[in-house]
């Protein structure tokens, strides 16, 4: 089931707001291919009965640019289900779990959703899900978490809260190992694994973020979320197959489909042999450049 799930192309995904109007107004000009809009960390907690009364609009605002709108609701059980009332409906893509503790309470919160869909007209199964892995307790979860629910289409591991957690610092030595442990379980389930080897604190170093995107994409990492707008193109480029890449992956099909028409065994490209995993990967690489394509050709103007 899991490898058949379709999955979005995510390569950026920005954290707004949803309260900050100048913010909310600006993120469909930024060029993500995600928003998330946020009702969880960035909103006061005597402001979240206003967050959820603006979320639609904000939600019309930031889908003007053909971005995916996610919102991240809260954590507590009670603020997790109104912020479901606020958020389930066709202009919001997916919602971002965060402290998911379990495969069980990721099906909690899938059940609330389900209600929520059948009432409001909607087809079952239309609103996503992304699950935050941020607690020790359920890092070692993580394999089921992943496998819960066929609503969901990828999984991150929050590196501040982990490794507040874990009670260490966010910095990618500590955060390698549980990182790539989430890279497993998410590949495993069939799920986009969402991050990068690092924290989203520190935004004003772009070339050393550029470095840790490229070594984390060659980890498996396929998207990330961060919180200021000067990351997006980086992310939208290092995340996606480069000219160079897209046309090596078609010179390894192409030599791959005509020794397998020829019945030739070994196969040679750009001095290289190639064997199966090496042309499954061109494959990969080759449909991933399709997916991206297609959601570019989707934007406006």
């Amino acid at each position: 089931m899991s490898a058949q799930r379709q999955l979005p192309v995510w390569r950026s995904m920005l954290f707004v707001p949803a309260i900050v109007q100048k913010f909310v107004e600006g993120a469909a000009k930024r060029g993500a291919d995600a928003i998330i809009l946020d009702l969880e960390d960035s909103v006061p907690v005597a402001e979240k009965p206003r967050a959820r009364s603006v979320l639609q609009a904000a939600a019309e605002i930031v889908g003007r640019g053909g971005a995916d709108v996610v919102v991240r609701i809260n954590r507590p059980l009670r603020m997790a289900i109104a912020d479901i009332e606020a958020a389930v409906s066709p202009g919001v893509a997916a919602l971002a779990l965060p402290k998911v503790e379990s495969a069980e309470h990721l099906c909690l919160l899938a059940e609330a959703i389900d209600e929520v869909e059948t009432e409001r007209g909607m087809a079952s199964g239309t609103t996503k899900l992304l699950a935050m892995v941020e607690t020790a307790s359920a890092f070692f979860r993580m394999a089921e978490i992943a496998r819960a629910h066929p609503r969901l289409v990828a999984m991150t591991l929050g590196a501040e809260d982990f490794a507040l957690s874990v009670g260490m610092v966010p910095e990618a030595e500590g955060l390698f190992f549980p990182k790539q442990q989430m890279i497993i379980a998410a590949r495993a389930a069939g799920i986009m694994p969402m991050g990068f080897l690092g924290t989203v604190a520190d935004f004003r170093d772009l070339e050393a973020f550029r470095a840790t995107l490229r070594r984390s994409r060659r980890l498996g990492f396929v998207g990330a979320s961060v919180i200021h707008p000067a990351q997006v193109p980086i992310l939208n480029e290092e995340f996606a197959p480069s000219a160079d890449e897209v046309a090596h992956a078609e010179r390894v099909v192409a030599a791959y489909d005509k020794a397998t028409a020829e019945g030739v065994g070994a196969i040679v490209v750009d001095g290289k042999m190639i064997d199966v995993p090496v042309v499954e990967r061109a494959q990969a690489l080759l449909q991933r450049h399709r997916a991206i394509l297609a959601r570019q050709a989707k934007r406006p103007g």
